[in-house]
């Protein structure tokens, strides 16, 4: 057996297994710390690109179905509008169904033009959110310059007023069947997104647990045996006995 003392290959090589072994269990440390596979490019460079980019388009989806949502709620707002307009045409309806053989003709005038008036005002507003509401105004509908002794005339076109309404809360409603599947796909899609994302950039927790128990051991034994290679060379002492 050959017995130096200058340079222990032994305790050198001990060493840097050591070494090594604390550097796999800092990176276990991190990993489990974090929650995170990659918590630098220099873990997995490629990955971490592709997990960025994945991240990425989780925030666009994100937007685009808030957006979606915030179209929703202005349908939601222009059906509003568009309901109450029905049910003041229906009120219309009434009055000019009315028979004045006691009066009143004067004071059902008032009341009619007045409600026309305010279909005018609520298409006005509600065109801000809901365009289609915009088109509801008493002149648009044809009902701003009824006169309600009218009678049939009157109430038949009330009646075409009433139908077109009636066609506008159809279309609300089909668009937001449709923006409710939008959104619905958009929540689909970013599911699955932030899956692949996290399949590429957390951490296995169990795994990486089993690689972390693994490197203390290893540091321990290599402590051991980075004791004993240094202890070896004492060995030398015993021939000067």
């Amino acid at each position: 057996m050959a017995l130096r003392i200058n340079t222990n290959v032994a305790a050198l090589n001990s060493h840097r297994q050591l070494l090594l072994t604390e550097v796999n269990m800092n990176k276990s440390m991190q990993k489990l710390s974090s929650g995170y596979r990659i918590n630098n490019a220099g873990d997995d460079a490629s990955g971490l690109v592709q997990a960025n980019k994945l991240r990425s388009d989780v925030r666009v989806l994100k937007v685009e179905a808030q957006n979606v949502l915030q179209d929703k709620a202005a349908l939601s707002i222009g059906e509003g509008d568009a309901n109450t307009i029905e049910n003041i045409l229906e009120r219309m309806m009434e009055l000019c169904t009315k028979t004045f053989a006691n009066g009143g003709e004067v004071e059902t005038q008032a009341e009619y033009d007045s409600l026309a008036t305010e279909i005018t005002r609520i298409s006005d507003a509600g065109a801000l959110t809901c365009p289609s509401v915009g088109s509801l105004d008493a002149t648009s509908l044809g009902i701003g310059t009824i006169d309600v002794g009218d009678g049939a005339t009157a109430r038949a076109t009330i009646a075409l007023a009433i139908g077109t309404v009636g066609g506008t809360l159809g279309e609300i409603g089909a668009e937001m069947n449709k923006l409710e599947f939008t959104y619905a796909n958009l929540q689909t899609k970013i599911e699955n997104t932030s899956a692949a994302e996290s399949a590429i950039r957390d951490v296995d927790m169990a795994e990486e647990m089993v690689n972390f128990t693994k490197n203390q051991i290893m540091l321990q034994a290599g402590t051991a045996m980075l004791a004993q290679a240094n202890m070896s060379s004492q060995s030398i002492l015993t021939l000067f006995g």
